[in-house]
């Protein structure tokens, strides 16, 4: 637990995360934030992936919330994106409000538009 009030707590841990699981990032690890996404190419490995990515953790005392977890997904919904073994797509529902958006008529409705962008 990081306490409230200190300023850039959230930076400094999502450079420890980062830190930890960096050996395997892009290899079968995901960090974003507080998010830990762990994927592999097949069953078999998987569970090593998830041990080793847990070992490192407990070796830094980070701990993953069980009842937060999530585990042998064959499609995961992150981050705006569908991962699957199919590999990495946007995730239409998500782009869905924007693709079915009216065209701007004039500034007002071009400036609604593009304060739903940075949601």
């Amino acid at each position: 637990m990081v306490p409230f009030g200190l300023t850039n707590s959230l930076a400094n841990f999502i450079c420890l995360t980062n830190n930890v699981v960096c050996p395997y990032i892009d290899n079968f690890v995901i960090v974003f934030i507080d998010d830990i996404l762990i994927y592999s190419k097949n069953e078999e490995e998987h569970p090593k992936h998830m041990a080793t990515v847990l070992r490192l953790l407990g070796e830094h005392r980070l701990y993953a919330k069980f009842s937060k977890c999530s585990f042998f997904h064959i499609e995961v919904h992150y981050l705006g994106h569908v991962v699957s073994k199919e590999g990495i797509v946007v995730y239409l529902e998500k782009i869905k409000a924007i693709m079915e958006w009216p065209n701007p008529r004039n500034k007002d409705d071009f400036n609604s538009f593009m304060g739903l962008e940075g949601d």
